[in-house]
């Protein structure tokens, strides 16, 4: 990041998602079939959560979103390795949409049908949105930094770019940052569905001509940033680094983008400052691309805007894992660095026929071999939120 004096290097890296539980199998799922006629959401079949917990007890007293972040946590933290950083300079800093929202819904319908007696005491700690960063604070010991961000669809992307500032302005030496989320319940879905967000054929097809919306995903991912010199000096393995990272808001409308995605644009390019980089620096850029026809549209044309016209292969990986919300950003930024790892790039899978209004690369077909370069990962929520960070591989590390 521009004039900190502080490189953020990435050392793990952890994922839970519908298409793949592991960060290979996730990878594997990215390169699969899309999401056809799913309905209304994809999730993780026949969840376990009981290797990440002592007892099933334990297991029983956390909502699936905490869950899923502690897996992705463990996964990441067992590649990375201890950062060489005292317990009170190592920050846990995670994105949610919702929070514990199947935890409430399920004790809303309790209370209802049997009492409020019988309401859970374990509702508050399980539903609150900020559940999922401490209870990897407190598995861990980490004494840094403990926030959450809730800016709906940009809180993974956002988390990730706060950790790394964190580091950068020398406020923690080592950051596990991420995002995580499970909100396809029955209300959820409902409201989602009324509003018409959600695609009416069970089909996500990101930046297609036929696109009607998406399919809601879950899961979530973590990564492990480091100060560079820090992660060198212990040998750690640097599997990609931080360059910058912006956020900004449309001040538009609480769900539809700005015209002519005027806020993506700005996001964007504030981020290329924070990096120092100009456009052509960037070598892919995973796209918030959801599938709904107001998002896409306003994206496409700000990555026109910013980057010229197919200037820069696109990606959307929604098409295999749905939408995961406060989690996507997180999801996003780990499919980046096994896009780097592999040197390809996935497919936008169930794109066919890229809207002919929009003038982006969009990658579709089969997945598109490629020279690692630096990236850039975007997302955009309700409420006008921004999000942008950009990933550089990490090159010119040995270790």
């Amino acid at each position: 990041m521009q004039g900190s004096g502080r490189r953020i290097a990435i050392t793990g890296l952890g994922v839970v998602a519908p298409c793949g539980v592991g960060k290979e199998a996730f990878w594997n799922g990215l390169l699969g079939p899309g999401l056809v006629d799913v309905g209304r959401r994809t999730s993780i079949e026949d969840w376990d959560p009981s290797p990440w917990f002592d007892s099933p007890k334990d297991a029983r007293r956390a909502d699936r979103s905490e869950q899923y972040a502690l897996a992705a946590a463990t996964e990441a933290l067992e590649q990375s390795g201890q950062p060489a950083a005292s317990d009170d300079r190592i920050g846990t800093i995670f994105g949610t949409g919702v929070g514990g929202i199947q935890t409430l819904e399920e004790q809303i319908a309790i209370r209802l049908d049997k009492g409020e007696r019988r309401v859970s005491p374990f509702l508050v700690p399980m539903m609150m949105a900020n559940a999922s960063g401490a209870a990897v604070s407190m598995r861990y010991g980490f004494k840094g930094p403990n926030e959450t961000i809730c800016t709906a669809c940009a809180a993974g992307t956002h988390a990730i770019g706060y950790a790394a500032r964190l580091i950068a302005w020398g406020l923690a030496d080592a950051v596990i940052a991420g995002g995580t989320e499970y909100a396809g319940t029955d209300t959820s879905l409902a409201s989602f569905g009324n509003m018409t967000a959600l695609s009416s054929t069970g089909t996500s097809r990101p930046f297609d001509a036929d696109r009607d919306g998406f399919v809601m995903g879950e899961g979530a991912a973590v990564l492990v940033l480091e100060e560079w010199n820090s992660a060198v000096n212990r040998g750690a393995a640097i599997i990609g680094e931080i360059l910058g990272a912006a956020s900004n808001a449309d001040a538009h409308h609480v769900t539809a983008p700005s015209p002519g995605g005027a806020g993506a644009i700005q996001c964007m390019e504030l981020a290329l400052a924070d990096a120092g980089l100009a456009p052509a620096s960037i070598r892919q850029i995973n796209a918030h691309g959801t599938s709904t026809p107001l998002n896409d549209a306003a994206e496409g044309a700000a990555i026109t805007s910013v980057f010229g016209e197919r200037a820069v292969p696109v990606v959307s990986t929604k098409g295999v894992t749905g939408h995961a919300l406060g989690a996507a950003g997180a999801l996003e930024a780990a499919a980046v660095l096994l896009s780097m790892h592999h040197s390809l790039i996935p497919p936008t899978a169930n794109t066919t026929n890229v809207d002919s209004e929009m003038t982006v690369d969009v990658v579709t077909g089969s997945p598109r071999p490629w020279e690692p370069g630096t990236t850039m990962s975007n997302n955009f929520g309700f409420g006008g939120h921004n999000g942008s960070i950009i990933i550089g591989t990490g090159a010119d590390h040995t270790p």
